[in-house]
């Protein structure tokens, strides 16, 4: 790619307001979920006892599995969430750009 091109498109605005929008998003949702699955993990490692809490009385089924499939669940929403804004809101700033560029050509 043409080192001018790529000058032009880095000083563009919307570039960097869509390389932000985007770390900052993704920052923010990995962390959440690194959170989550450590504390879960750390949970596991240092109170086993916690999830060996029955659902219910009668039932085999532990808190622990409940709580290990909201977490699965929690993740593919956090993945949603992202990919929702990378086709909407990013699209969008990256068809801008685009159009900016094009002029440039």
């Amino acid at each position: 790619m043409d080192e001018k091109l790529i000058a032009k498109i880095e000083a563009n605005p919307k570039y960097q307001e869509l390389v932000s929008k985007r770390n900052s998003l993704a920052l923010k949702l990995g962390i959440f979920v690194l959170i989550m699955f450590y504390s879960f993990i750390t949970v596991v490692a240092f109170n086993k006892d916690l999830f060996a809490i029955k659902v219910a009385e009668g039932y085999m089924t532990t808190i622990g599995f409940p709580i290990a499939l909201a977490i699965l669940v929690i993740s593919f929403l956090t993945t949603l969430i992202y990919v929702r804004r990378a086709n909407g809101e990013f699209d969008d700033l990256t068809n801008e750009i685009k159009r900016d560029v094009r002029e440039f050509l």
